[in-house]
């Protein structure tokens, strides 16, 4: 397929369209201009007229035709379009998902956790019957970080893994706040949820090394919460939320940081962390630990086990941005990729998932992140807050692949090199 796909957007919020944000890059929409080559913007939908004013006029100021508006996303699938994105608050992504790909549209859907296993098996279902693609939107997958990192795990350089862990550590309490006053999702699930509830950005990149749903699956999960303070304490600081009429006699369930473990069937284990109502720096931690070596993504260091380093002397300090020499390692997206597309959206990881997710659609490829990893990667959300709810008890993780794990491949999309030291 040569021409240009033509897109229907649902959802134009902070992530869909980084409606009233000042940093723009946030927001899908900015990025799927960016790659004009390969789609254009055709229709759009969300509930609030504001926001379809606001998207519509960032999208005829890129030179494109005014698009068809709407607030109903059911008008979408009617209105001849080659694929949907989805970027609306997390309990609408699978309703909105299966309308779309029972109309045999491809769907791109944003990341976020689930409360429902029963929805991660309607995926499922929906795609085992109709075939139509899914493409689940977890960029972190695609940064320069985890590139490097899955090349150097691709490449054997780590060796045997035996253990992972990511963290989800991000100061959203104005965000979430802020939700009374933008529509904000996250204000509604951190009062009415205890949980795992973004577990993707980190675990997402994870299953990839692991190879799960590709030769491995997760079998068992435990997790724990600590009290929920951070919300109560900032809202109490901050007179624009603290009146009682606003935000002042609101309850949190959410606890302020959650910690989980999971176990994999060939061995390895995961941690992950979430801690994103208190004060602290953003972090996703992506560490991998193997027979060879050792990856931190905090400190941006690569240790190996080859006589470099004295493992009981050498301080992280001498350790730090090491991963810098370990570039030839990088795909080639990383290596071509120009400043204007690194500042497309979160550092450049935007810019080339839509870029893959569009390849993919054209080719008749299959995708990268297809459904079986969107929903085992979401329902870590339902399971952890089983786990929480019953006394940090461990749960079985379902296996949505049901058996076809053993034999799947996995899929790259991303050119990684095969260097030979």
């Amino acid at each position: 397929m040569d021409r240009k796909l033509k897109i229907g957007f649902i959802g134009l919020g902070q992530r869909g369209a980084a409606y009233g944000m000042t940093d723009g890059s946030i927001g899908l929409l900015g990025n799927v201009l960016k790659n004009s080559d390969d789609a254009i913007v055709t229709v759009i939908c969300d509930k609030y007229q504001e926001r379809l004013d606001a998207a519509a006029k960032k999208i005829v100021e890129h030179g494109y035709d005014m698009p068809m508006q709407t607030q109903n996303y059911k008008d979408v699938m009617n209105a001849g379009i080659d694929a949907i994105i989805i970027s609306t608050s997390w309990d609408m992504h699978v309703k909105v998902a299966l309308e779309g790909m029972k109309a045999g549209i491809p769907v791109a859907m944003e990341v976020g956790g689930t409360h429902s296993i029963e929805d991660c098996w309607k995926l499922v279902d929906c795609y085992e019957e109709t075939g139509t693609p899914i493409f689940f939107m977890e960029n972190c997958c695609y940064n320069k970080d985890e590139a490097l990192v899955t090349s150097l795990v691709r490449n054997g350089v780590l060796g045997e893994l035996a253990y992972c862990q990511g963290y989800y550590c991000h100061d959203l309490r104005e965000e979430i706040a802020g939700g009374i006053d933008t529509h904000h999702y996250r204000l509604k699930e951190y009062m009415e949820h205890n949980c795992e509830n973004y577990p993707t950005h980190e675990l997402g990149p994870i299953a990839k090394l692991l190879n799960i749903t590709s030769g491995n699956r997760f079998t068992k999960l435990v997790s724990m919460a600590s009290k929920a303070v951070g919300m109560k304490s900032y809202i109490a600081k901050n007179p624009k939320y603290s009146a009682p009429e606003r935000l002042g006699n609101a309850e949190f369930k959410q606890g302020d940081v959650v910690t989980t473990m999971i176990q994999c069937e060939n061995g390895e284990t995961v941690f992950l962390k979430l801690d994103t109502t208190l004060p602290r720096l953003y972090e996703r931690g992506l560490t991998a630990s193997g027979t060879e070596g050792f990856y931190c993504q905090t400190t941006r260091a690569v240790i190996l086990d080859d006589g470099t380093v004295d493992h009981e002397m050498t301080s992280y300090k001498d350790m730090f941005h090491t991963q810098d020499n370990y570039d030839r390692y990088l795909p080639d997206d990383w290596r071509t990729i120009t400043p204007e597309q690194i500042k497309a959206g979160h550092g450049g990881m935007d810019y080339i998932m839509l870029k893959h997710f569009f390849r993919c659609l054209k080719g008749n490829k299959p995708m990268p992140i297809d459904v079986y990893d969107a929903v085992t990667w979401m329902c870590v959300t339902a399971l952890s807050e089983q786990s929480i709810a019953q006394g940090c008890m461990p749960v079985e993780f379902p296996d949505f692949t049901r058996g076809k794990y053993k034999t799947r491949k996995t899929v790259d999309t991303m050119d990684y090199p095969v260097i030979k030291e």
